[in-house]
């Protein structure tokens, strides 16, 4: 069985206005015993699945948060050996050697935090991806949504990435951030088609209460410019034009808010979408071993204190029920513009969908191929609407 490995690093320098992870700005000194403690933590899971891991093989790993790329090298460096030296990984296919390298490893990364040292180091640990969070190419749109980095610094990370040598690198925009306008849109996806990453990721601003921005939007405030976010239909219409413009220079939309370039789909991400196990490491990490889900401890202090203790941190441990099983299978099939096998779904979990989705498919909503459903594709717009139809 091939899992995917999440490393979770919950530490920013500044919390974006639009953020509702659980993340915050600590001080510098609690990097290194955060670290040391999940390297503990991936030694403790290896040992308690002492007799599974014949049969387990990891071949994806990512380092999300927060900003990973905030931690020393030689601690990402660390926690990567620790992997290796707990873990198996898948090897290639012509067996000529084993190692971490032959495993998608990815580090998400702010501009700013990025120089040619880190970037050298980064590649000889053994990371071979980078998800670069640019989020815009505007300078007042970065400002406003707390941003540390800058247009320039987006260009010049680009650079330094590619002179270290990374070959796979990922883009993230953000459709909808405030004071953003039809033509500063553009300029941000023209500049993204500029640097061409291999692979993208736009995201539609999410207004709710766990973040800041949301918050005063809510309540007709207008803190955190929270007056100047676009309306609705425009940043439909955004994320429309992105498509169209990605579409005609060779990127393949793949997921609702991901694209890629031939063969560079996100092989870990693809693992959540398609219900594949992970295991998660590090203050509020997820995992998923294909019957049950699971997470840490939010609280990174807490979270260093239970492995120090010898204590899990895990908690909200829950078997998945056939019922959201099937909810999971369709919310986040639907999610891949390539859809769901809707013979399999039915045949598996012992259900007839077809008098559900009939209305959708009525309204244009979804599309029924064969045995395939999707999402149709000029309606991706209003997938939640369609998810709560669905699921309801």
């Amino acid at each position: 069985m091939k899992f995917g490995v999440y490393i979770q690093v919950p530490f920013c320098q500044t919390k974006c206005t639009y953020c509702n992870f659980h993340t915050g700005v600590v001080s510098r000194e609690r990097y290194e015993p955060y670290a040391a403690a999940v390297c503990r933590e991936l030694a403790q899971t290896a040992a308690s699945m002492a007799s599974e891991m014949r049969e387990v093989s990891v071949d994806t790993i990512y380092f999300g948060g927060g900003t990973p790329s905030l931690l020393e090298p030689v601690a990402l460096k660390n926690i990567l050996q620790s992997l290796r030296d707990n873990f198996c990984f898948e090897r290639p296919a012509r067996q000529e050697s084993a190692g971490i390298n032959e495993a998608e490893v990815t580090l998400e990364a702010d501009p700013e935090t990025i120089t040619s040292e880190k970037a050298e180091a980064w590649l000889r640990a053994g990371f071979n991806r980078i998800s670069l969070g640019a989020q815009s190419f505007s300078d007042t749109e970065l400002q406003a949504a707390g941003r540390m980095h800058r247009r320039v610094d987006i260009f010049a990370a680009a650079t330094v990435l590619r002179e270290a040598g990374f070959r796979n690198i990922s883009i993230d925009l953000i459709a909808g951030l405030a004071h953003q306008a039809r033509e500063s849109w553009e300029e941000s996806v023209t500049q993204l088609l500029r640097i061409r990453p291999e692979h993208l990721s736009i995201y539609m601003l999410e207004i709710d209460e766990g973040s800041r921005l949301g918050k005063e939007s809510l309540a007709g405030g207008k803190r955190y410019s929270a007056a100047e976010i676009p309306a609705d239909d425009s940043i439909a219409e955004f994320y429309d034009s992105a498509c169209r413009r990605l579409a005609d220079g060779g990127y393949e939309h793949y997921e609702i808010s991901n694209w890629a370039l031939p063969d560079m789909r996100s092989r870990h991400n693809l693992k959540y979408w398609q219900r594949q196990p992970y295991l998660g490491f590090g203050a509020g990490a997820h995992s998923f071993d294909g019957v049950k889900r699971w997470s840490n401890v939010h609280d990174s202090a807490q979270y260093v204190t239970c492995i120090e203790q010898g204590t899990s941190p895990r908690e909200q441990i829950e078997t998945v029920t056939s019922a959201q099983a099937l909810e999971e299978e369709l919310f986040l099939g639907l999610r891949q513009l390539e859809g769901i096998d809707l013979e399999r779904i039915e045949r598996d979990y012992h259900v007839n969908l077809r008098k559900r989705i009939a209305p959708l498919a009525q309204q244009g909503l979804i599309e029924i191929d064969g045995t395939r459903l999707r999402l149709a594709t000029d309606r991706l717009t209003v997938s939640n609407e369609v998810f709560v139809e669905l699921l309801g």
